[in-house]
């Protein structure tokens, strides 16, 4: 009894496995559905490529106010940190003694006016003298001569007065060129003296402003060796972006380049010029310039999640054919741009790149395409 259930047993096991193995190989012979995958169809364009260069804001005009005359401050005329118009009032240093020397240059020259009104009476008398022949010729060329000398004695008095007018007028310092006039680096009661070595206070022109870069001299070597049209017209706008990660809100140009190589560097300095309408910005500050460098045409913006690393280190791609299988491409990347390749070769207008399923998938493959979103798109440049 015992050996009949056992062998009742090993029967249903027997037929619970030749059930199954059919089952088996009706799943293996059965095809498997194309693997569904993400695609972006490419597309050509003209591409301005930009170098992020490091730079410094330096004011369009700077003015070092220093006296032209010494003396002692009396008076400081202005705000601290304040515009300011060129013409407008500063500084006043005691005008006492200025005072005084003008007063004195007025009365030379009424001294030699009234000497030289006296030589020409006396010219004219011994010119009627000699009419009458009462007097030599001698008498009245030294009667000539002596008008002479006293209108060039009117001349000079004419100029001191002038020299102690100006002396007189550089007591009130004024400002050179209108800008934002910084701290005042003197008080009133200090003694100045004309033409010293510091400063009074620095005037700085704020609107526009420059901001100066360095461009190696090789790059530009290497963009025209290219044929590739450089973006010097001063109508390409260049983007700024500040210390704190945030982009300037005005562009500004390319408003000059030294025509001169640094020995020891390399480098060309380039100077932009950005308008500063709300003074935000000021001059010392580390900003970066994204400046345009050449416009290539005709490539193809590959999604950087679509370009990959063979084992050599080489980019490729994997491309969705006309008949919905799997390619891969090689490519030559020129540089990046933003979240995209600028690819020069290996791929072409209206090629499907998988940027979405790569794992999954291999040359040769037959997948099922879906092409992305443009809100997808979006995303991922965000």
């Amino acid at each position: 009894m015992l050996l009949n259930r056992f062998t009742f047993s090993i029967l249903i096991v027997a037929l619970g496995l030749g059930l199954a193995v059919p089952s088996a190989h009706a799943q293996q012979g059965g095809e498997r559905p194309p693997m569904p995958v993400t695609v972006v169809t490419l597309e050509a364009s003209d591409v301005t490529l930009t170098s992020t260069l490091p730079g410094r804001v330096t004011a369009s005009g700077v003015a070092e106010v220093r006296p032209q005359v010494s003396g002692i401050v009396t008076e400081r005329l202005f705000e601290e940190g304040k515009p300011v118009e060129r013409g407008a009032a500063l500084y006043r240093i005691d005008p006492a003694s200025y005072e005084a020397a003008m007063a004195a240059a007025e009365a030379s020259l009424a001294q030699a006016e009234a000497q030289f009104r006296a030589a020409d009476r006396e010219k004219t008398r011994q010119e009627e003298l000699r009419q009458r022949n009462v007097t030599s010729q001698q008498v009245l060329d030294d009667a000539i001569a002596a008008l002479d000398v006293a209108a060039a004695a009117v001349k000079v008095a004419e100029a001191q007065v002038l020299a102690a007018t100006i002396d007189l007028d550089r007591t009130t310092i004024s400002a050179p060129i209108s800008g934002t006039v910084g701290l005042s680096q003197t008080t009133q009661g200090a003694l100045v003296t004309a033409g010293q070595a510091s400063a009074l206070t620095v005037i700085r022109k704020l609107d526009p402003l420059y901001v100066d870069v360095t461009q190696s001299a090789a790059e530009i070597l290497h963009w025209r060796r290219a044929g590739q049209r450089l973006a010097e017209d001063a109508s390409v706008r260049v983007s700024l972006r500040l210390a704190d990660g945030g982009l300037y809100e005005h562009q500004g140009i390319l408003a000059a380049a030294e025509p001169h190589v640094n020995e020891q560097t390399g480098v060309i300095v380039l100077r932009l010029e950005f308008p500063n309408p709300e003074l935000f910005l000021l001059p010392g500050m580390y900003v970066q310039v994204e400046l345009p460098q050449a416009v290539i045409e005709n490539v193809i913006l590959a999604p950087q999640e679509g370009v990959s690393r063979d084992r050599r280190g080489r980019p490729v791609a994997m491309v969705v054919n006309a008949d919905n299988q799997v390619e891969s491409r090689q490519l030559t990347v020129q540089r990046d741009l933003g979240n995209q390749w600028v690819v020069t070769e290996g791929l072409a207008p209206g090629d499907r790149i998988i940027v979405a399923g790569l794992q999954k998938v291999s040359p040769g493959m037959t997948v099922l395409p879906e092409e992305r979103d443009a809100s997808s798109t979006a995303a991922s440049g965000n």
